[in-house]
């Protein structure tokens, strides 16, 4: 009889270490995802700026910045599955954008420009960081939900694998600038 107990206790543990190791995996990938959000805002913040500067060097470019605002909008009101679509985006208009800089000398000496554009950079080398996290743990997520016994207990409390943030066809391809 202590062995039935013992066993049944050993298995409770389990269930419950499993069970537990899930939800702290899923709190990760809210984590991951909410620093992912911490730095889309810096972005979204410092866009205005280097679009207002853009502006003032490259008057007549008046559809690229356009497309920049559009696509920044679109970023900011994208929820779920389809914000990372919209942030894909939003990193292949900014492209277009530093792509003007090399056509115009007074945007490429403008020191407010070049500041702003560090600062972009920045945001975008972290993004990406946030991005590579944000994937680690969510293949770590996935992996326990897919192998046996977890996926038992996974399918018991309802612990759905979660979607990578991936990049679409456009962000492989470099941007064109056309005059």
């Amino acid at each position: 009889m202590w062995i039935a107990i013992a066993v049944i206790a050993v298995i409770l543990l389990y269930f419950i270490a499993v069970y537990n190791g899930l939800v702290s995996r899923q709190n990760q990938v809210k984590e991951a995802w909410a620093t992912i959000d911490t730095q889309l805002k810096r972005r979204y913040d410092l866009i205005p700026n280097l679009i207002e500067t853009v502006r003032g060097a490259a008057k007549h470019e008046r559809e690229t910045l356009e497309s920049v605002v559009s696509a920044r909008d679109a970023a900011m009101k994208a929820n779920g599955p389809s914000k990372a679509d919209a942030e894909n985006r939003l990193t292949e208009t900014l492209k277009s954008i530093f792509a003007l800089s090399e056509n115009y000398p007074t945007l490429r000496a403008n020191e407010n420009f070049l500041e702003l554009q560090r600062e972009l950079t920045d945001t975008e080398t972290k993004i990406q960081a946030a991005r590579q996290f944000y994937n680690t743990v969510v293949m770590g997520l996935n992996t326990q939900i897919e192998q046996f016994p977890s996926n038992i207990i996974a399918n018991m409390f309802n612990i759905k694998q979660e979607k990578m943030f991936e990049m679409d066809e456009k962000e492989k391809v470099a941007p064109k600038v056309k005059f």
